[in-house]
């Protein structure tokens, strides 16, 4: 009796760098991601264009509450 069979080899990803504290403090600080509530940002309406390197966008507000963005 014959088996064959894949062989399947796993193997990891490096790990990135630990720092020292003395080489944390040379790092700074990640900036804040802005953030706007998609009500300021739609502004009491259903539909809003945006303008992206002379491409439009159109960001929808559905019936369910969802977004969808398409160009």
């Amino acid at each position: 009796m014959s088996t064959t069979g894949t062989l399947l080899t796993l193997s990891r990803l490096p790990q990135p760098p630990v720092l020292s504290r003395a080489d944390q403090a040379d790092v700074p600080p990640a900036p804040a991601i802005r953030r706007i509530s998609s009500q300021r940002l739609l502004a009491g309406e259903r539909e809003l264009v945006i303008q992206h390197m002379g491409s439009e966008y159109h960001l929808r507000l559905t019936r369910n509450g969802k977004l969808i963005l398409t160009k």
